[in-house]
């Protein structure tokens, strides 16, 4: 997915949290997520809070917040670093419609 795709997400997303292991290969996609698109997410959401969490040995997750405290969680595991930002993209724009 090219950098300049990332989208800027409106004010009803509150909040990204990702789950993930940092040792394990069903983290490997939230673990590339990180390093290759982190950056520029919060370059172009600098006011949206992108919360890391790490366990050991844990499913990866996504969780993101919504107004009025909704959230909505998935599983990412196995999904690569791309598949994740366009899972990330897809649930923002789905909560907009």
């Amino acid at each position: 997915m090219s950098l300049k795709a990332i989208t800027r997400f409106g004010p009803h997303l509150k909040e990204v949290r990702l789950h993930l292991c940092l040792t394990t290969e069903s983290s490997a996609g939230v673990r590339e997520f990180i390093s290759k698109h982190y950056h520029r997410v919060k370059q172009t959401n600098p006011n949206l809070p992108i919360l890391i969490r790490e366990a050991k040995d844990i499913e990866p997750m996504l969780w993101i917040r919504f107004e009025y405290g909704r959230e909505r969680n998935v599983s990412v595991t196995g999904l690569s670093g791309d598949q994740l930002l366009q899972t990330i993209q897809d649930l923002a724009i789905d909560r907009q419609s």
